[in-house]
């Protein structure tokens, strides 16, 4: 055999144990490489009614509500997984239910999945979030809609604990979550979030996490980490109007440590004068003993130099705040308010279009609120009531 016909040769075993190899060794780029579990057998946090990727609403509400209130309550907004496991690479794959698309909020913020490490030192770090596929079709839902992602590989095959946001804008109709083919996964070891107690978040668009880049950086989301404890996110953008039925239903979710409620985006002048005082009073009558802060509502970054909204903002604050002193008179105990001051930031920059949040801005929101929650979790003074507990200016 000549030389050329050895070097040939020689390169033709060396293809076929390179070959041999390639069906041993898992390809880590690959997603479809790894080995799936259903998402729900794991330890789902920030729900409030049923472990279901279904809705934020109980089943029994569905009837109940507008139909624009039901589907905005099927947005997995808030909710996350928490597990543990020795993969070197960890990923996922779900199906969306609409794949819908706006042009002011990125696209990994409605419809993307973020995932979080526990770090050494406890706090919970940002890994990386997956990148939706969008799909151009006037048909919805799509049940093709499978968005699939290594989050990341290489890892040094320790257990390490996760959290993993789903879509703020968008719902799920299954998720899985991917691991190495050899690798355990297992229910979470460390118990963060702490169970027991949650804080019951109720709002607009902003608070279901318009226009936050990724999921974790919805306000909920941030003090969920902050504090470690859940928090319930039930924003519904457009749907935050302060419903007597979800009221009622807000005061039947157990073990709750607070409600905070920040609606007036989107109520009129006449809706904050006329529903403010019956929804609180449901919670009030419900759950005498659980705190409930009131939030004002937020000062556009336009506010300042509109003609009208200089003026309609803070009369809806106004009467937002005239429920308020009247709720208070009747009974002092476990009621209190959030101004509007700083509440996303002190120069304007926290928005995208002068209402819905950065994720600048919803660091300021949480940044906001996280004083008046420590204090009631502690059991201490609420600070800051001493001017809010004062009436008002009449603005007209």
């Amino acid at each position: 055999m000549n030389r050329i016909n050895k070097i040939k040769t020689i390169m033709v075993i060396v293809a076929a144990m390179l070959a041999c190899n390639s069906t041993v060794a898992q390809d880590f780029t690959n997603p479809d490489t790894l080995k799936y579990y259903d998402g729900l057998k794991f330890r789902l946090i920030n729900y409030a009614f049923e472990k279901t990727l279904r809705s934020r609403f109980p089943a029994y509400l569905e009837d109940s509500i507008r139909p624009t209130l039901s589907e905005r309550a099927k947005c997995t907004s808030g909710k996350a997984i928490r597990f543990a496991t020795n993969s070197r690479a960890v990923g996922v794959r779900f199906n969306l239910l609409t794949n819908m698309h706006m042009m002011h909020m990125a696209d990994t913020g409605i419809k993307g999945s973020a995932l979080y490490i526990l770090d050494d030192d406890g706090t919970w770090q940002f890994v990386n979030c997956n990148r939706p596929v969008r799909i151009d079709s006037d048909v919805r839902p799509r049940e093709d809609s499978i968005q699939k992602k290594i989050f990341v590989d290489k890892l040094d095959g320790k257990m390490h604990e996760y959290m993993l946001y789903l879509p703020l804008y968008d719902g799920v109709r299954w998720l899985e979550i991917g691991v190495d083919s050899t690798a355990t996964i297992t229910q979470p070891m460390v118990n963060s979030p702490k169970q027991g107690k949650k804080l019951i978040f109720y709002g607009t668009s902003i608070l279901q996490g318009g226009c936050a880049s990724h999921p974790g950086m919805v306000g909920t989301s941030i003090l969920q980490r902050d504090l470690d404890m859940e928090c319930v996110n039930l924003g519904f953008s457009g749907e935050g109007k302060m419903d007597n039925c979800v009221a009622r239903a807000m005061a039947t979710i157990p073990d709750v440590a607070a409600y905070i409620i920040d609606p007036i985006p989107n109520c009129t002048k006449d809706m904050c004068d006329t529903l403010t005082y019956d929804f609180i009073k449901i919670l009030r009558t419900a759950r005498p003993d659980v705190p409930i802060f009131m939030v004002e509502g937020q000062q556009y970054s336009y506010e300042k130099y509109s003609s009208f909204y200089s003026k309609y903002l803070p009369q809806k604050n106004y009467e937002f705040h005239k429920n308020y002193l009247k709720l208070k008179a009747e009974d002092p105990k476990n009621l209190y308010y959030i101004d509007r001051k700083n509440l996303y930031g002190p120069n304007n920059d926290g928005t995208v279009d002068g209402i819905h949040l950065t994720d600048l801005g919803f660091w300021y929101y949480a940044a906001k609120l996280k004083p008046y929650l420590e204090a009631a979790l502690a059991g201490k003074k609420v600070p800051f009531q001493k001017e809010v507990d004062k009436p008002y200016p009449e603005i007209k």
